[in-house]
């Protein structure tokens, strides 16, 4: 009598992700995949849904080892296509989003440092009013400095002594970039100050914490003048989709130095037309409106009604290639500067979307802007951030010169 691993399953028996195929598929359409892309990924799914079938797996059970047990199983040579990994990715986050199967959660040492790094989470979202990519830049430091004090033993706050701090700074500081390093520090202060405020600590730690290094106004801000910036903007070939929505993030960041990632998350519904202003999300919670200039105004509505992809997603910046969704981060902004920079021939040691932010402010001051306007302008919430622009004009560092005390003489 002949065994085997799998059981045999009559044909007629239903599948486990059948009544889910449904969604998936129409979300698949939503996202404008081809319909050769379409089938391909179908019938990945297809097969995927066979062998869960032969394994009596459920869908809250499917998680990312059992994708991976699914790939090492495939009997022949050749089975799996390119493609076929991200086609049951993306059927994990449709099941996860659909709260069929359960979220992803990260492996944190120990339940006292899991609950102490919740509780700063929502210190930092509720009452500082961080963003999530602020948050996403604080916790991993946190976590990794409890996990090294404490590891797998009982977690006790007020046994962190200075020593241990210099320690981590110093060991860290020597592996990152200065700017991280930077980020680091803010990060443990951060938290110290929280966990004394909450009283899970006597020593005032933050205020003990090594300063590094910082040369923030040892420079020139990086710029174009006007003529390059002209220059990148006729680089985009506006009689193609692609070209004209590039060429509209990139007037934008131009004309109104918006931060690549406020281009990111900008929606259909931040413009409004009758008033002709734009809702701007910018750092943490902060919510500014801008007035829509006329040439800004022209290729918005360009883009969205002639070249913009018929597409679910409310993002007003979409990608050209399915899934057909809002851009992953701020690196497809700096993708499109990028490119936009190699071919219009214009050189610069710069390369990041940032460029067009510095290159207006320093526009403004030459015209004879203050300081003053060029924040408003950017959004900086400390004028001391708008100090570096104050290099490239003379008149502007008089103004803010502390005057020499030999003037007295």
């Amino acid at each position: 009598m002949q065994t085997s691993k799998s059981k045999a399953v009559p044909t007629n028996r239903p599948g486990p992700l059948d009544k889910y195929m449904p969604g998936f598929h129409s979300m698949l359409l939503a996202q404008g995949y081809s319909n050769t892309t379409l089938h391909a990924k179908l019938k990945m799914i297809f097969n995927f849904n066979k062998w869960l079938m032969t394994r009596d797996i459920k869908p809250y059970k499917i998680n990312e080892n059992v994708i991976k047990i699914f790939f090492k199983e495939q009997p022949r040579s050749g089975y799996i296509r390119r493609g076929d990994l991200a086609a049951l990715n993306a059927l994990l986050k449709y099941l996860r989003d659909s709260g069929i199967a359960p979220k992803k959660v990260d492996k944190i040492v120990h339940d006292d440092i899991q609950r102490i790094m919740c509780d700063f989470a929502e210190y930092l979202e509720k009452e500082r009013g961080l963003a999530p990519a602020s948050l996403n830049s604080y916790l991993p430091i946190i976590l990794r400095f409890l996990n090294e004090r404490f590891g797998n033993n009982p977690v006790s706050l007020n046994e962190i002594t200075l020593c241990n701090v210099t320690r981590f700074v110093v060991r860290c500081s020597r592996l990152w970039t200065p700017k991280r390093s930077q980020l680091m520090t803010s990060a443990l202060r951060s938290f110290f100050r929280y966990l004394r405020f909450h009283g899970d600590i006597t020593l005032d730690l933050a205020e003990a914490i090594p300063t590094v290094a910082s040369w923030r106004l040892s420079e020139l801000p990086k710029s174009l003048d006007q003529e390059d910036v002209y220059r990148l903007l006729q680089s985009c070939a506006q009689d193609t989709a692609v070209g004209q929505r590039d060429y509209t993030v990139l007037l934008i960041l131009s004309r109104l130095g918006l931060r690549p990632c406020e281009i990111v998350n900008m929606t259909l519904n931040d413009i409004d037309w009758e008033n002709g202003v734009m809702t701007i999300h910018g750092k943490g919670v902060q919510h500014n409106q801008m007035p829509i200039p006329h040439d800004v105004g022209e290729a918005l509505s360009k883009y969205i009604c002639k070249n913009r992809p018929p597409c679910a997603t409310r993002r007003l910046f979409v990608r050209a290639r399915a899934p057909q969704q809002g851009f992953s981060g701020s690196a497809a902004v700096d993708d499109i500067m990028r490119r936009a920079l190699k071919r219009s021939g214009v050189k610069s040691l710069r390369k990041g979307a940032y460029l067009l932010r510095h290159s207006l402010a320093c526009a403004m001051l030459r015209r004879g802007n203050s300081l003053m306007e060029i924040g408003e302008i950017l959004r900086h919430s400390n004028i001391n951030t708008t100090e570096i622009y104050a290099k490239v004009n003379i008149n502007a560092l008089a103004a803010i010169a502390q005057p020499w005390a030999g003037d007295d003489l």
